[in-house]
């Protein structure tokens, strides 16, 4: 076997196609860009040796602290030990959270060294406390390692990484976590069919996200794996996102195609089962190449976006105390049906409105803040009850029946920033939604369409509306200016300046009005009184009407996010 230097640990028998060598022997390239491409087109993917060549030197070249043990430090700590047969038996670190090491087609005994490697790596890196992708990558360099000790070395580059803003592995409870909670996020956002789908058919849909790395780490077959690792390696951390983003949207194609949604909610263990089963038996369904081509065809937001929604989420769990692993409360148990009460929508309403807020507050509760049933129809009582909390969710039935509403981001207090002038603020995190008498959720047009986040930048502030309110079309309205250092336009209050004709009209208000999406219309306006409003197309949201395009409000509340960690 010409790759037998590269191919010590694997059986070639379960290899199939993979063992054959066709293609370049050599890769020649300078240029970043040029070999990202290379890498998603399988340049060396048809080629073992060359495959295993390309990982060393991408592993050798990231950036690692002053003090990273090499393969040196794996002999002298194996000693007269690496020379004997590893055993399987050797239980595997708790910080894996009882992942198995996957076969990727390595012999058994492989597996017994991979056992081996984890625990010398355990030892070498007492820090890490949560680390379940370890298995699987353990594996997938082992496959490509000419011995334990350079398995080893690479295994310790990965997790030695310091390079400012590059994710490999995730090796505390509170980072995975916040992925998880990421995930969750995105999947909410960009994946909204089979989102949906997790939240009609799971009990618990935080449970059955907190798979996702495994989903790519361990559940894929190996010739799917090992493509989606020559992309990783080169881009990062991202990549798994996208990945296991385009395997929900592909489970929940299967399923809606094989049978009819359940019409109670499972347990979540056997919708986790269910996923696992489908992705291990994924060949028969997609090809590696198909995968990645639908991975990358999902419009997310870059790199740094994500990056910064997971640090939200770190820093909300670390608000909470949660860092490190416990059993943790969820979007859907957060809604207790028994002392949960709303007169505009059911409990089991709520926890579908639950399952869309950004996965940050799952951990809270609803909390009625105002109703005009009790505290009546006043625009002035409504502010007092309502500022000083962040976020809330605006719920509204109208004399006709309909339902409908908003998830608001911001204090309402910000809305004082702009003085008497009637300005706009929000984060991209906004969206609106109706119930009744059917259910849809319409979130920040930025999201379906990236482009419009970079298309104008540097535009003069916008003109100031009149104080009244009352032009449906709000375009005039103040908008706020971007203040210095911010990053993100999706979870800023005060991201850059966008066309006014096009986004970030998220929600203003003054003593006259209350607006929620702007851009040619509101999405909703409702008077002083709280009794009339209106409804219409905002390019904000880009909605249809979400009841009647002019309604008289029967029963406002605004609920607010109780958190149940606090002490």
């Amino acid at each position: 076997m010409a790759e037998e230097d590269y191919g010590t640990f694997v059986d070639w028998a379960q290899m199939g196609d993979l063992a054959k060598t066709t293609g370049p022997s050599k890769v020649d390239c300078q240029d970043l860009k040029e070999f990202k491409a290379m890498a998603r087109q399988g340049y060396w993917a048809k080629n073992h040796k060359l495959r295993a060549q390309v990982y060393q030197q991408l592993i050798k070249d990231i950036p690692c602290r002053t003090v990273t043990p090499d393969a040196e430090v794996y002999l002298d700590i194996m000693g007269k030990a690496a020379t004997k047969k590893p055993s399987s038996h050797i239980p595997l670190p708790e910080f894996v959270n009882g992942i198995p090491v996957p076969g990727y087609c390595l012999k058994a005994e492989a597996v017994a060294s991979a056992h081996q490697i984890i625990n010398c790596v355990a030892g070498q890196f007492p820090d890490i406390s949560h680390c379940p992708s370890l298995p699987a990558i353990t594996s997938l360099l082992l496959h490509f390692s000419i011995s334990e000790a350079q398995c080893f070395e690479h295994v310790s580059r990965m997790l030695s990484c310091n390079e400012p803003g590059k994710r490999l592995l995730d090796q505390t409870f509170l980072a995975y976590e916040s992925s998880c909670m990421t995930f969750g996020d995105l999947a909410s956002k960009y994946c909204t069919a089979a989102h949906k789908l997790i939240v009609a058919t799971a009990q618990d849909v935080s449970d059955v996200y907190s798979d996702w790395q495994r989903w790519v780490l361990g559940d894929l077959p190996f010739s799917h794996v090992v493509r989606v690792f020559d992309v990783y390696l080169v881009e990062g951390y991202k990549v798994l996102y996208r990945v296991a983003i385009a395997l929900l949207k592909l489970y929940c194609k299967h399923k809606v195609g094989v049978q009819k949604l359940p019409g109670n909610q499972q347990d979540s263990s056997k919708v986790r089962e269910d996923i696992q089963a489908f992705i291990k038996g994924i060949a028969s369904t997609i090809t590696p190449e198909k995968l990645l081509e639908k991975a990358f065809s999902i419009r997310l937001f870059s790199r740094k976006e994500i990056t910064l929604l997971q640090l939200t989420n770190e820093k909300s769990l670390k608000q909470k105390g949660i860092t490190v692993r416990q059993t943790r409360q969820n979007v859907q148990l957060a809604l207790n049906p028994d002392t949960f009460s709303s007169d505009i929508v059911s409990a089991k309403e709520m926890r579908d409105i639950w399952s869309w807020i950004p996965e940050r507050f799952a951990l809270c509760q609803p909390q009625l803040l105002f109703t005009t049933s009790t505290h009546g129809c006043s625009i002035n009582r409504f502010y007092s009850h309502c500022e000083g909390y962040e976020p809330t969710l605006l719920l509204i039935r109208t004399t006709d029946g309909d339902v409908c509403g908003a998830f608001l981001s911001t204090d309402w207090e910000e809305r004082k920033r702009g003085g008497n002038k009637l300005s706009f603020f929000g984060t991209g995190e906004c969206f609106v939604f109706k119930l009744k008498p059917e259910v849809e959720r319409y979130e920040w047009v930025v999201i379906r369409h990236p482009e419009l986040a970079t298309s104008v930048k540097n535009q003069p502030p916008v003109d100031t509306a009149p104080s009244d309110g009352q032009n449906s079309d709000n375009n005039s309205l103040q908008q706020p200016e971007k203040c210095a250092g911010e990053l993100s336009p999706f979870l800023s209050a005060r991201h850059f300046n966008l066309n006014s004709n096009n986004t970030s009209m998220f929600m203003a208000g003054n003593f006259d009005s209350i607006i929620v999406g702007g851009g040619e219309g509101n999405a909703l306006y409702i008077d002083a009184e709280l009794n009339h409003g209106r409804t219409g197309r905002c390019t904000t949201f880009d909605n249809p009407p979400l009841c009647a395009e002019s309604f008289q409000v029967s029963l406002l509340e605004v609920w607010g996010f109780q958190d149940t960690m606090a002490p």
